[in-house]
């Protein structure tokens, strides 16, 4: 994901009332549910909202007026509805800041970081209407030509993680819609509310139960993955939530499009200038505090510039604030929830058992879940800090002298996400982006993505591809068609 610009920004922070009812969007109607579940925001550990439970009959309900809708909706010509999709960019986009207040609150991220978001959604949204899906002519002779077209799958279900609410569901919805299905959304448990208010603001825009929203505790997404009424599964989370959803839809051939944990390398040669470079290695490790799939999450640093950056690293950790996101000036926000802070913390403590050298950054507020910019200085590769994905604000830093060597342990990981290299030898860090089993590499660069550019995981890292023209045909199924030439 692109970096979220000049954090320095003033933005008005506009609070969300206190009793703010929040519905599923289901048919393009508001529906309420008897059971609710509680949302905390990260910055307290506070309930300050409830959000509707769905069960199994609203589950039902979504996909039935999903599938009633895709008739039409896979027959409404693309530039109709390609116009509806830029309408819908549009209303996101006119209430950014009510979006980004509510994103703030229940997701922990400072308030820069969630109208950034929210606005490059709306921005995503709109972009990919520029990609149209092609019709192949593999053969045209004097007796026949046969066409490769690209038809919608039915109803989708797309199941959305707690780290980019909003930008991963439109990462679904858009494409899902443009090739003509329709969808049915589930946001995480821990950040429904923004997600919910976009289906409510989007309601009218849509023909009713082409997007249905619905959200609801850990026993719903099991029952989306397992509903015979869905044709594709899209999945954003962990790897071993993914092979649950990934064995759950083998059981009716649902298509499946998993993006998974990573647990990403940046390598960093010593020729780079340590001073112009450590801000951007930094923040490719730690926004969004560190809640990222692509961020760095081992940094591989050569033994000539070691010390120097270390030490750069971590005073930038001491220097940058977190906090409430709500407050003017914060740069980092808590973890998301309460599972991962103590999953986090969990991981801090062994190291620091272990004997491992910590290096912390500045003081967090004691209230929310918070935890300190932490480096971990060169700890041995076996380290659990080291092997497994924190998804949190610790990172471990570690030491090499040879390519050869660094590009092997770069590589020896389950995952196989995305990776960096850094180096004023262009070719050279291109020549070793080659060796990184990864879906991308960044050169000089971290973090960065576009709507036309696919993100495919290697290994453990996904199944199937987001974004571009090959994420839109994620979204459709083959469809040859003969066609005799006249008279023949």
């Amino acid at each position: 994901m692109d970096s979220e610009g000049d954090h320095g920004e003033e933005i008005t922070f506009m609070s969300t009332p206190s009793n703010q009812t929040y519905a599923l969007t289901i048919d393009g109607q508001a529906v309420r549910t008897a059971a609710m579940i509680d949302v905390r925001n990260p910055a307290t550990g506070e309930v300050f909202a409830q959000a509707p439970a769905a069960g199994a009959d609203d589950l039902d309900r979504a996909v039935a007026a999903a599938s009633h809708a895709f008739e039409q909706w896979s027959r409404t010509p693309v530039a109709e509805r390609k116009a509806l999709l830029v309408k819908a960019a549009r209303i996101i986009d006119d209430h950014a800041d009510e979006l980004a207040a509510l994103f703030t609150r229940e997701q922990g991220r400072p308030l820069p970081g969630a109208a950034a978001e929210i606005k490059g959604a709306a921005m995503w949204l709109k972009a990919g209407t520029m990609l149209d899906i092609p019709v192949e002519v593999t053969e045209d002779t004097a007796t026949r030509r046969i066409e490769v077209h690209h038809v919608p799958l039915g109803v989708v279900c797309a199941i959305v993680p707690w780290n980019f609410p909003v930008l991963l569901a439109i990462w679904k919805i858009g494409p899902a819609l443009l090739a003509g299905n329709t969808i049915v959304v589930k946001p995480s448990p821990f950040t429904p509310l923004t997600t919910l208010r976009i289906g409510e603001l989007l309601a009218d825009v849509f023909p009713p139960g082409v997007l249905n929203v619905i959200c609801g505790g850990d026993e719903l997404g099991p029952l989306m993955t397992a509903h015979k009424g869905f044709a594709k599964i899209s999945f954003t989370g962990s790897t071993a939530t993914g092979r649950r959803v990934m064995e759950s839809a083998a059981r009716d051939l649902k298509r499946i499009t998993l993006e998974l944990g990573g647990n990403d390398a940046a390598i960093v040669l010593p020729d780079v200038d340590v001073d112009a470079v450590a801000a951007q290695l930094f923040e490719g490790a730690f926004h969004n505090t560190a809640q990222v799939c692509v961020a760095t999450k081992r940094l591989f640093i050569h033994e000539d510039i070691y010390d120097r950056l270390r030490d750069r690293l971590h005073q930038l950790a001491k220097d940058l604030p977190v906090g409430d996101g709500t407050q003017q000036g914060v740069r980092y926000g808590p973890v998301q929830n309460e599972p991962q802070y103590r999953r986090v913390v969990g991981l801090i403590e062994e190291a620091r058992r272990e004997g491992l050298t910590l290096l912390e950054g500045g003081a967090v507020p004691e209230r929310g879940y918070f935890v300190p910019l932490t480096l971990v200085d060169n700890p041995p590769d076996d380290a659990r800090v080291v092997t497994e994905e924190a998804f949190g604000p610790v990172l471990p830093l570690l030491k090499f002298s040879d390519i050869d060597d660094v590009v092997r342990r770069a590589n020896d990981t389950e995952y196989g996400l995305a990776g960096a290299v850094w180096s004023a030898d262009v070719e050279q860090a291109v020549a070793i982006a080659h060796r990184l089993d990864t879906g991308t590499v960044w050169i000089n660069q971290n973090l960065q993505s576009t709507p036309f550019t696919p993100l495919a995981g290697a290994k453990q890292s996904g199944f199937g591809q987001e974004n571009g023209l090959p994420g839109l045909l994620e979204f459709t199924r083959p469809k040859a068609i003969y066609i005799p030439k006249a008279g023949k």
